[in-house]
């Protein structure tokens, strides 16, 4: 977790590049397709897949990153409360102790942060847009602002808007999936 913390995106982007597309040639290394793919639906959406792979992994290489060592602190904490010393007194095996109590209650803070993180992958796709050549959102949004295209602007800050919302309401349905204290009619 402490290295998808600490290597940058643009750095991990142009690895994953020089050893999957120049050395092993498994990957193309730019674009969002192919020019020589077949006309087929099935042809088009494999090479599709085969170019999203890579972008793909370095947007959520620090979000997993993140995610993991929060979890990790957030088990911690949980595994040092007294209901789970009580599970563990009443003979549940530590698979049912961790899966059932610990999880579950260790994964609360977590979606907090999974909702919100939700949005940041608008802006963070900015550099990885550029660096694999794709056309997105973040890309979108810096060159309209740099061309000063104010309907643009404004249509990316509401889809970023609605984006936070849909972060925050998967984050409270979530909560009501983990936490049984938590129910909404």
């Amino acid at each position: 977790a402490f290295l998808g913390l600490s290597t940058p995106g643009f750095w991990l982007a142009l690895m994953l590049i020089l050893v999957f597309a120049g050395y092993l040639k498994w990957l193309p290394s730019v674009g969002m397709m192919s020019i020589n793919v077949g006309p087929g639906f099935f042809e088009r959406l494999w090479d599709l897949a085969k170019h999203m792979i890579m972008p793909v992994m370095v947007s959520c290489a620090s979000g997993i990153a993140s995610w993991a060592r929060y979890q990790r602190s957030s088990m911690l904490e949980v595994i040092r409360q007294d209901y789970i010393r009580t599970a563990r007194a009443k003979g549940l095996t530590e698979k049912v102790v961790i899966g059932r109590h610990a999880v579950r209650n260790a994964a609360i803070p977590v979606i907090t942060i999974l909702g919100m993180s939700i949005p940041g992958l608008i802006g963070g796709s900015a550099l990885i847009e550029q660096i694999f050549a794709w056309p997105g959102m973040g890309r979108l949004g810096i060159n309209a602002i740099f061309s000063r295209d104010y309907p643009v602007i404004m249509a990316v800050n509401l889809m970023t808007s609605i984006l936070v919302m849909l972060g925050n309401l998967t984050a409270d349905v979530l909560y009501a999936v983990v936490d049984p204290r938590i129910r909404y009619r």
